[in-house]
Order: C-alpha cells, then structure tokens, then sequence
C-alpha cells in the first residue's frame, strides 16, 4: 500500500456549511437526529456537494440488499453519509443543481411499496410530510419517478459528475457510471467530471457529532477488551476470547462488531487476516487481538497482544517493547497536514533500527469512519481524521507475532490524540489487568 499522497486540490477550498445544530454545543433532540447526526448536518452536507457541483448532475446509490434472509442490509457509506437513512435499499440520490425548482436540486428517490413482499421484510412508511420531516428532505420520490427526472436533469446539464470511488477493469463499474454511461449514450453533447475525491475529502474530516460516534464506539470496544483481558487464561479457545470480546460490546451499546474479529494464538497471530478463531490456547503462548465495537455506522479498530497466562516471557516483552516503541514513534510524529508516509516512517526507523524491518510488512495505518478502511482521499491528512496506528513483528519460527493498534485523533495544536487509550496497553498496565482478574 502506497501511504504517500498528492495534493487534494480544490476540494478543500470550500468548508461544509455549518449550522448551529452541528456544532458540538448544540443538543438535538431525538426527532431532530438521525443515526446520532443532526438532519441539520446532512442537510449541510448535501449543499456543499451541491455547491462543488456547480452545473454537473451527480448520483449517490444506496446499493441492494441481497435477496436471500441471510446477512443484512449495509447501505453505502457515501449515501448513509449524505442521508443518514441506512433501511432504505435500492434508494437513490439525485443531485440536480441547474434544476428551476429549488427544491427539487435534490432529491431521494425510494423504492415503492410492496406491501406483499413487506409482510416478510416489513413494513415501510409512505411518502408523507412525516417521512420528509423524520428524513429532513424536502422532495422525496419512488424511484419508478426516477427515469424521467434523470433525463430532465441530464438534457439540461450535459455534464455528469462521477461521486462514487473508480473501480478497477477487473471490478463491475462504479454504479453511477454505469446509469450516467447510459443516459450520456442518449444526450448528445454530454461529458463527465471527475468528482471521486469530494465526498471522499468531506469524510476524512470527522465533524464534532462523528468524533463523539467513534469515540463512544472506542469507549465500548474498551469494555470488550477489559472483558477478554480478565478472562484469558490458558485452555480455552480462541473463540472463547472472541466471545469474551464480542459480548462485551453487545452488553455495553453495540450492536456488532465492526469487522470480523482476529483472535489469533501463537502461530496464529503472524497470519495478518486470521479468521478461523477456534485453536485451543496454552500457558506461554501470545494472542493476538483485532476487534471493535460498531456503533451507529461508526467504526472502532484495535490491536491488542496479551499473554495467555498474563506473563510475558523476556523474549515476547523484548519484541512487544519494539513495536511498542514504534507505535508511540508513529503517533507522536502524527497531526494534521502530515502524510501517511511520514507516520510510516516514524514507526518503521525504530523497527528496522531494532533488526526487524523485514518482520513488518505491511502499513501502519489507513482511515476509519463509516468503513473500517474508510475511504482515503488524496493529499495530506486533515484536520478531525480518525486514523489507525498500528505497527507489528511476526515471527512465524518463533510461533508469536505482535501488532498493536489504537485510533488516533489528528488535530493541529495537539497532534494525535489517541481515543482508545483507555485499553491496557505497556507491559505492566497489562499484566497488572491480568493478576487482578
């Protein structure tokens, strides 16, 4: 992965409307929120990428769901950003900005009802004052209305801006290329923009009411590792630690984890994306850990290596020390219009210094917000990102591998401010936590 970025560019010049419901001070009530956003912040949202538009027609897909009852529904982090509306399959988003009718410059388009098929899937609201008030969008329409108002906004634009991120040639095309390509097959003169980098710039700076999301996730994901702390000893499972983890997000907010938890021991913990979860755990042996809670859409990610039976060997405390070292490098060189790259390197120089460059293969961090590997835009980091920092040594021969992972505020006047802290983390916080369980 490739952490050094070029300049954003204009995406920056103009900062998102603001309104006194999205600053931190303010108090929402509940009708006013959506998902822990005020409607108000949405709404602002919406008319900066309006405003960025300028003459061009966009679209924002909130994707299918898949028709069989397994899984859920996940709509994109693009349209749950714009929206805060996450139950709405194969909802659409049009950005009309040359409309003549102000309130039609943008407009939500919902599938109709199928009061057959809900009597499965359940029951949705009709188009109403009350539906437009709960969503805080002034036109909204089914999406049979969809065809003909694209074609309206298209004929008079000719210009059709791409939002959602580019696809590789082995990938299905982004989803508003796809239906923009075919309008622009049937509007003669019409071009594209590329606008990949806007929502992708608006979502890397975290608002106040985003900040206190992931910050009550990480304050969850904090219960959960207590838990699993206190609970680790050697003869369970791998599994049992992800229970121990797991449970304690879901008893202390948190509906899921927000990707599938690594717990792996022993050799297990120098496989980076371990999933299997089920090997039995020994006195002497090292688990790693990489977990956190979901909360509201909003992502935690954490790395954490414990001793199974709460000592660390000196062999395992003289690596954990390096990585340790390494992460604290990395986060200190961190604040707002740093690079990746740089962070990297901070980490990186004491790993390699310590005769280990070759056992750290991989970045030492990306992005986190509405995904877990958010959506990364081009250029330094700004101000309010969330970003992870996480460091590691594998040594498959020596049957342990460490990585430690905290998610970082980047500010300007204090630099990182690590959200997570509050999960043991040196040697003796960690041992200590291991005694008293």
């Amino acid at each position: 992965m490739d952490w050094g970025h070029p300049d954003v560019g204009d995406y920056t010049a103009r900062p998102m409307a603001k309104t006194k419901s999205t600053t931190a001070a303010s108090s929402p009530t509940a009708v006013d929120m959506l998902n822990g956003i005020p409607l108000t912040g949405y709404a602002a949202r919406r008319e900066s990428v309006l405003h960025a538009l300028k003459d061009s027609v966009a679209l924002v897909f909130a994707g299918d769901m898949d028709a069989s009852i397994h899984g859920e529904f996940h709509a994109h982090a693009h349209f749950q950003y714009l929206t805060g509306v996450t139950d709405e399959p194969g909802a659409i988003l049009l950005f009309d900005p040359l409309s003549p009718v102000e309130a039609r410059r943008t407009i939500l388009f919902l599938k109709p009802l199928n009061p057959e098929l809900e009597k499965w899937d359940g029951f949705r609201e009709e188009i109403s004052s009350k539906l437009k008030a709960k969503y805080g969008v002034s036109t909204i329409m089914r999406t049979t209305a969809f065809a003909r108002f694209l074609l309206e906004a298209t004929k008079r634009a000719k210009k059709f801006a791409l939002l959602h991120p580019l696809a590789a040639h082995t990938s299905p095309v982004s989803p508003d290329l796809d239906v923009l390509r075919k309008s622009a097959e049937r509007i003669p003169g019409s071009s594209f923009v590329d606008h990949t980098q806007l929502l992708a710039v608006m979502r890397a700076a975290k608002s106040p009411h985003e900040i206190a999301l992931m910050q009550r996730a990480a304050d969850i994901t904090a219960k959960g590792y207590h838990a699993a702390l206190v609970g680790l000893k050697p003869g369970i499972t791998e599994f049992d630690v992800q229970e121990m983890l797991e449970h304690g997000y879901r008893t202390n907010g948190s509906r899921k984890p927000a990707y599938t938890t690594i717990a792996g021991g022993a050799f297990n913990a120098t496989v980076l994306h371990y999933h299997a979860n089920h090997a039995p755990l020994a006195a002497g042996d090292l688990i790693l850990l990489d977990s956190g809670a979901q909360y509201m859409g909003y992502a935690c990610d954490v790395t954490r290596t414990f001793p199974v039976n709460g000592k660390f060997t000196k062999r395992q405390r003289e690596i954990y020390e390096i990585v340790l070292e390494a992460q604290l490098a990395a986060i200190a060189a961190t604040k707002a219009g740093t690079t990746f790259a740089a962070i990297d390197k901070a980490a990186r120089d004491v790993i390699t210094k310590a005769g280990y460059g070759d056992a750290f293969f991989h970045g030492c961090g990306h992005h986190l917000g509405l995904d877990v590997h958010d959506i990364t835009p081009e250029g330094p980091i700004p101000e309010n990102a969330v970003i992870t920092i996480e460091p590691g040594i594998y040594l498959p021969s020596e049957n342990f591998g460490v990585r430690i992972e905290d998610d970082i505020l980047v500010t300007k006047k204090a630099g990182g401010v690590n959200m997570t802290a509050a999960i043991a983390k040196t040697v003796a916080e960690i041992e200590k936590a291991m005694a008293r369980g």
